[in-house]
């Protein structure tokens, strides 16, 4: 695929590539294509957990799963999951990084290093607020939880979370980690 311009792909492209795979992400003008196959654990653990969170959102936050946000012009990464206090738009594509509030990376072999480091200082940069990193300890998801940090635009750690989640923002949240996956 070659970019539509001299100076590589935009946010905007995004949008208009019927060619490109479902879960297609831009980083830095780069376009990044998931081609392995999900794991079941994972494809379980974002379902459940994205249902979690829109049962305890309050009004004025939305949970969704598997959709991009847009950190800057050439940047649109795709987090497993957001939650954003835009409002329900049924044509959306994607999310501008000042409505998301919080966002949900389960870490995979394929995207370890984007997860853990990349994607991380991208979000904070941009300045979503919360960030969940999720590892695969064993069988069991552990969510590592990080708040920004304004004055540094970097993220904090606030927590290491196994078996249960109980968080009080963005909003007040209290799951049991270990039904989330079978």
């Amino acid at each position: 695929m070659i970019p539509p311009r001299p100076s590589g792909w935009e946010a905007d492209d995004l949008d208009n590539l019927p060619q490109a795979p479902r879960h297609t992400e831009l980083v830095d003008g780069a376009l990044i294509f998931r081609v392995s196959p999900q794991r079941s654990w994972h494809s379980r653990l974002l379902e459940n957990l994205t249902f979690a969170l829109r049962q305890a959102a309050p009004v004025g936050f939305e949970a969704e799963r598997e959709m991009t946000v847009r950190l800057d012009r050439k940047s649109r990464p795709e987090p497993d999951i957001l939650v954003s206090t835009a409002a329900y738009d049924p044509d959306r594509t994607w999310y501008a990084s000042e409505d998301v509030a919080l966002v949900v990376e389960v870490v995979s072999e394929e995207s370890a290093d984007r997860d853990r480091s990349l994607k991380p200082f991208k979000y904070a940069k941009a300045g979503i607020t919360h960030f969940w990193r999720i590892e695969d300890e064993a069988g069991s998801p552990t969510v590592h939880s990080y708040e920004l940090d304004a004055m540094t635009s970097s993220y904090v750690p606030t927590g290491i979370h196994r078996g249960r989640l109980k968080v009080s923002v963005p909003f007040p949240v209290d799951i049991d980690l270990d039904a989330l996956v079978p």
